[in-house]
């Protein structure tokens, strides 16, 4: 009995780490991603996913630069950017690279593009979402608000990329 006593507090007596966002969702994001190709999902919808999940990625390692107190100058942008950039490996596998014409003038592939626009518009509502608890006293207006923010804005850009 002592025993198990000492290994419960073992697990009570260590310090609770907070996420930048909710991880149960990331990963039902990065487990599906594969499966929505066989269900006709559009490569650009898919692709806003895809982004945001990278962009995720970028601020967990940010998140771990800081408490191991690795900070230099343009760390923030170059962990995000290195996240966006490893988009590229997947066209080494199996994606092929097929260009569609978007807004009449850019070139570029749909899954590519929507993951460029996937991790731009997490980005934008991470930086809505600061603003918007800083001016309510540092506070969020509702439970998880941080969580429910970049899944509405992305689930309405994925309706729209869909119509489009």
């Amino acid at each position: 009995m002592k025993k198990a006593l000492m290994f419960l507090m073992m697990f009570l007596s260590v310090p609770a780490m907070a996420n930048p966002a909710c991880p149960v969702c990331t990963i039902a994001i990065g487990a599906a991603l594969p499966i929505t190709r066989r269900m006709g999902v559009p490569d650009a919808v898919a692709g806003l996913w895809v982004g945001a999940f990278l962009v995720l990625m970028g601020y967990w390692v940010i998140k771990f630069m800081d408490r191991r107190g690795w900070r230099f100058w343009g760390r923030n942008a170059l962990v995000l950017g290195a996240m966006m950039a490893s988009i590229g490996f997947a066209y080494i596998g199996n994606v092929t690279y097929s260009p569609c014409t978007y807004f009449g003038f850019l070139r570029v592939d749909p899954l590519l593009f929507g993951t460029i626009l996937g991790g731009l518009l997490f980005i934008v509502t991470e930086k809505i979402y600061d603003w918007m608890k800083a001016r309510n006293g540092g506070h969020a207006h509702f439970a998880f608000e941080k969580v429910v923010l970049p899944i509405v804005v992305l689930a309405v850009a994925s309706w729209i990329l869909t119509i489009c």
